[in-house]
Formats: C-alpha cells, sequence, structure tokens
C-alpha cells in the first residue's frame, strides 16, 4: 500500500503539516525491508501502543543490527 501526506494526515486525525514535520523523506538515504514474515503484526502491535496507550503502557525500543 502507498502513503502519501495527506492520506497519512487523514487516517491519524492529524494536519498535513504534522505529518510533513516528522515525515521527511529527504533524510532517507536509503530503505531495507524487512524479511521477517510477522512484521506487520508486530508493527501493528506497535502502533497500536502509541495510538491507544494505557497510562502506565511502557515502550522499549531495541536497533536490531546485522
Amino acid at each position: 500500500m502507498h502513503w502519501s501526506t495527506r492520506k497519512m494526515a487523514t487516517e491519524l486525525g492529524v494536519s498535513l503539516s504534522t505529518v510533513m514535520r516528522h515525515w521527511q523523506p529527504h533524510l532517507v538515504r536509503g530503505l531495507k525491508v524487512s524479511r521477517d514474515p510477522k512484521l506487520v503484526e508486530k508493527l501493528e502491535d506497535i502502533v497500536g501502543l502509541y495510538m491507544s496507550s494505557s497510562e502506565h503502557a511502557l515502550v522499549l525500543c531495541c536497533d536490531e543490527k546485522s
């Protein structure tokens, strides 16, 4: 699925300028696509924590390098 900045703003319920301020494709030099078959499931879990977290939710992040 292709996401435009307008579609992302509409889906998130934020302004177009908010999306553009946080999503800066000109800073991305390359993109590595994950081969993890459970990527979508994991991504939905993480985004769900940010979108509807409880008061005491904690999100920890670990960057895996090969």
